[in-house]
Formats: structure tokens, C-alpha cells, sequence
């Protein structure tokens, strides 16, 4: 197990601003279970140490804009550190891919993709295979409805870690 070097109050912590997002300090308090100040301490120190990366607001992107979301797996034509960078590189340039995981296996990428329209995201691997940045093959998925969508629970990962 990974020694992590937090505590069940810092885990509290930290799962009750990923449920919840940006708290007051007296409302972060209560959830926790721990006066204001000492908690602030704590959310303090976790920020400095790099355990948050920051507070999202999850849209209901369905009621605000039409849009077609696509899986995009992606395999490279050539396996070195250059060709990597130059590919990992060019999808940190894209609003469109809002999600990008390298696998190992069959595939080098799974991407998430979001563009207004299926022509749109045609348009968009276009560009990318015209770039040149290393892609030999792809394979999309065209999502058609969302069942879900979390983050990981992290108490329950390092509870069931530590077993």
C-alpha cells in the first residue's frame, strides 16, 4: 500500500470537498466532524502538499449546449519517448479532448472527445492524422447516453488499499 502520510481526518477531509466541492470553512468543519480552525489547518496543509488540484462545478452539459461525445482509442505507429511526447503534446492543445489516458495493451490512448456535432469531430481527426503526429489506427465509440459518472471514492481506496 502506498503510504500517503494522511490521516482519517485529512481522508474525511478530502472526500467531503470531492462530494461537495468549495465549502465554507464552518460548513467543511461539520462535515468533518472538527472545529473550524483546526480544519482550515488541515485543508491548508492539504493544498500545499498538492492532494487537491483544484474545485470544479459539475455541469448538466445536456440542458446547456447540443453535443456529440465520442471514446477514441488510438494506437501510434511507432512506440519511442519522442513519438509519445510529440502525440501527448498535441491533445494537451485540444479543448475538445477532455480526457486523455495512456494503456497499455492493444491501444497507446483513450480519449474523450466533445464537439458540437459528429461533422465536427470528423473535421477534428482529420486535422490530427494530417498533423502528423505518429497515429496508425483509431477506433471511435459514439457515447449515446450517460449511466455514470464519479470520481473514485477515496476512502474506500485506501481502506480497501490497506487490506
Amino acid at each position: 500500500m502506498k503510504s500517503t502520510g494522511l490521516d482519517a481526518a485529512d481522508i474525511r477531509i478530502l472526500s467531503a470537498l470531492q462530494q461537495h466541492g468549495q465549502l465554507s470553512k464552518t460548513r467543511l468543519a461539520e462535515l468533518v466532524n472538527l472545529s473550524p480552525t483546526p480544519c482550515w489547518a488541515r485543508l491548508d496543509r492539504l493544498k500545499a502538499a498538492g492532494y487537491i488540484n483544484g474545485y470544479h462545478a459539475a455541469l448538466a452539459l445536456e440542458k446547456i449546449a447540443d453535443f456529440t461525445q465520442v471514446i477514441v482509442t488510438v494506437s501510434l505507429t511507432h512506440h519511442r519517448k519522442a513519438d509519445f511526447d510529440r502525440f501527448e503534446a498535441t491533445i494537451q492543445t485540444l479543448d475538445e479532448v477532455t480526457l486523455c489516458i495512456a494503456t497499455g495493451g492493444g491501444m497507446d490512448y483513450v480519449l474523450h472527445v466533445f464537439t458540437p456535432t459528429l461533422a465536427a469531430f470528423q473535421t477534428l481527426m482529420e486535422t490530427l492524422l494530417e498533423s502528423e503526429i505518429g497515429i496508425d489506427r483509431y477506433m471511435t465509440y459514439i457515447a449515446t447516453r450517460r449511466i455514470k459518472s464519479i470520481q473514485p471514492n477515496v476512502a474506500k481506496l485506501i481502506a480497501q488499499g490497506a487490506n
